[in-house]
């Protein structure tokens, strides 16, 4: 399996808080949250907390010893709390966390593992591009801010509505109901999706966090047929150089978004068998 990344902070002198990676018939990608100023609550920060996360998952899956992905993740997870919980308050709400993509070429297969807003797109030999995320943030974020719709920007009103709305996106993290994500919790692997297709149904194989992702929505510059077009002729960077573009020209406008860390990674040559 080749594996082609490419990964872009959101901002400029910014701790880049996305991880890709890949070792021989493997590629995990990260995309960290937490935040700014919880220094007190965990002195290493959000990057530290992905990049340990996903190179200790690597690590894992280098042994090609054909443990459940999900059981993967949930040593890590423990792993890497174990490493800060005796300095730092992992379980506070805001220690760093991380959403999680998993891809395993695996016995003539491929097992994925998703956690949380990051996309997988399967490149299949018929049929069109399969995709395939974890809905249930954007679910609990659609719902906790619905009380803010209508109520204008830079009120009083509105920075007191947004406080309650972050405390109740807050308290449906790793809960029943609520959206799961890779933070101190090894239980929340287990609320993972998880699947496995035949490589020999698959072209190839994209990761995109969320950031990428913004190339379909909400920037509506290509569909996802488009991007894996865009992958074949130009490679991932070619994604976000287009992401970045967009956001350069709406930084000041009323659609404008704060960039946000921005990772792909594309994988071709799948195997038709990995012992």
């Amino acid at each position: 399996m080749q594996v082609s990344m490419t990964t872009s902070a959101g901002k400029a002198g910014q701790p880049n808080e996305d991880f890709a990676g890949a070792v021989p018939g493997a590629a995990v990608l990260l995309d960290g949250a937490g935040i700014p100023g919880t220094e007190s609550i965990c002195s290493h920060g959000v990057a530290w907390y992905t990049h340990r996360l996903g190179g200790a998952m690597l690590g894992r899956l280098s042994r090609h010893d054909g443990r459940d992905l999900a059981a993967i993740l949930a040593s890590t997870i423990e792993e890497i709390a174990a490493d800060h919980r005796g300095t730092c308050d992992v379980r506070n709400p805001s220690s760093p966390q991380a959403t999680v993509l998993m891809v395993r070429a695996h016995g003539g297969r491929l097992d994925y593992l998703l956690l949380a807003d990051s996309f997988l797109v399967l490149d299949q030999v018929r049929g069109g591009p399969q995709v395939i995320t974890d809905e249930r943030e954007v679910t609990a974020r659609r719902i906790c801010s619905a009380p803010l719709d209508g109520v204008p920007r830079g009120t009083p009103e509105y920075d007191h509505i947004r406080d309650s709305c972050v405390e109740a996106m807050r308290a449906r993290r790793n809960q029943p109901g609520g959206y799961w994500i890779a933070k101190d919790d090894p239980h929340a692997a287990e609320e993972a999706v998880t699947g496995s297709r035949s490589l020999h149904d698959l072209d190839s194989v994209a990761l995109l966090s969320n950031g990428a992702s913004r190339i379909v929505s909400p920037y509506g510059l290509t569909g996802w047929p488009g991007v894996l077009e865009l992958l074949r002729a130009d490679g991932p960077a070619e994604i976000i150089r287009r992401v970045r573009q967009v956001e350069a020209r709406i930084c000041a406008g009323p659609e404008a978004r704060v960039p946000d860390d921005a990772t792909v990674a594309h994988c071709t040559h799948l195997p038709p068998f990995v012992k």
